[in-house]
């Protein structure tokens, strides 16, 4: 059975984690955010259309590493540096907490504590 989470509570409970955490978002397996968002006060790196695309391989991405549960076990988490942000993917039964921050973020901290606030809630 699947557990039951809390969004909305997830997605703000992270946002509040630190301040350079620019975005936080639930994308489900199509690809669709449903809840969360950008931060308030940060201009978006991307457009709207953009982060379409963005969601959409991110869901596409976590299928393709699901082939691998059996042998390697569950992702715990994903993370990919880029020049101008660094983003946390962490699974939420089927769907995908999605997490941006900026490129100087601990990411050696950072993602522990947002399983922490998963395994919690």
């Amino acid at each position: 059975m699947s557990k039951i989470y809390d969004y909305t509570k997830i997605c703000d409970m992270v946002k509040s984690l630190d301040p350079k955490i620019r975005f936080v978002g639930v994308v489900n397996e199509r690809g669709r955010l449903v809840a969360g968002g950008m931060k308030e006060n940060v201009t978006p790196l991307e457009n709207e259309k953009d982060d379409e695309m963005i969601f959409m391989e991110l869901a596409l991405r976590v299928k393709m590493r699901k082939e691998f549960d059996k042998q390697l076990g569950p992702v715990n988490f994903a993370l990919a540096s880029r020049q101008r942000a660094l983003a946390l993917s962490f699974l939420l039964n089927e769907d995908i907490l999605y997490v941006v921050t900026e490129p100087d973020s601990d990411y050696g901290v950072l993602p522990k504590k947002i399983l922490d606030i998963i395994t919690t809630s």
